[in-house]
């Protein structure tokens, strides 16, 4: 397996890195957490070992980042927390498996095979285009022919959601419960007037116009025919 290890700590780090060596694993190291993420996302491996504990990143925000992101590859924390609050936190970002500092390499060599048994989930995509109009999830930017967009948290989420469904039509009530969570009819429109925005960032001063209006059945995001 292809196994990226992301952890401050040398001694430790080398420890877990030689003996997954000598299983036969293909070890790749990082070394903080921003570094960690970019690697991780950049580039396929099989599964990530991540210390909870990181500089410039902690452990659970890089899960959660890489989650939000689409990214499903298996992570096994690594950790001197072993409170139940600490582990059922960590499991609830994201991570598929956990253990407690310090720990014996046979059984951290039980738990990667372990993980390496499961079925690869397919990757999603870390980036969305429709045309020349891209989102990038890991850093929460946007661009149109290459120049940058700023969007509200809100904006952005709305972008994510009309992106991720090019070309279909999606009704006001699907934008309340998947955008605002919302399972309820809030008798606004704040629909309408965020989709207005988006589409003044979006679509003012760019050639042709994506995001569209479907009378009587709700919005679509689509390169014209």
């Amino acid at each position: 397996m292809r196994i990226l290890v992301i952890e401050d700590d040398r001694e430790t780090a080398d420890y877990v890195a030689t003996g997954l060596a000598e299983e036969g694993h293909i070890v790749a190291r990082s070394a903080n957490g921003e570094e960690g993420l970019y690697t991780a996302a950049a580039e396929n491996f099989d599964l990530l070992i991540i210390d909870r504990m990181l500089p410039g990143l902690d452990g659970l925000a890089l899960v959660k980042t890489l989650r939000g992101a689409g990214n499903q590859t298996p992570v096994l924390f690594l950790t001197a927390l072993g409170g139940i609050d600490d582990r059922v936190s960590g499991l609830n970002a994201g991570g598929d498996d956990y253990l407690v500092k310090p720990f014996a390499f046979s059984e951290l060599a039980a738990r990667v095979a372990a993980l390496g048994r499961r079925p690869a989930a397919s990757a999603a995509p870390t980036q969305l285009r429709v045309a020349d109009l891209e989102l990038d999830l890991l850093s929460r930017t946007v661009r149109r022919a290459g120049v940058a967009i700023e969007l509200q948290p809100r904006e952005f989420r709305l972008l994510e959601y009309l992106m991720r469904h090019e070309g279909q039509v999606v009704t006001r009530t699907m934008l309340l419960e998947n955008v605002w969570d919302f399972h309820f009819d809030p008798r606004t429109n704040v629909v309408e007037t965020h989709v207005s925005r988006l589409r003044g960032k979006i679509d003012k001063g760019f050639a042709p116009e994506l995001i569209h209006t479907v009378r009587g059945a709700g919005y679509c995001l689509r390169v014209p025919f």
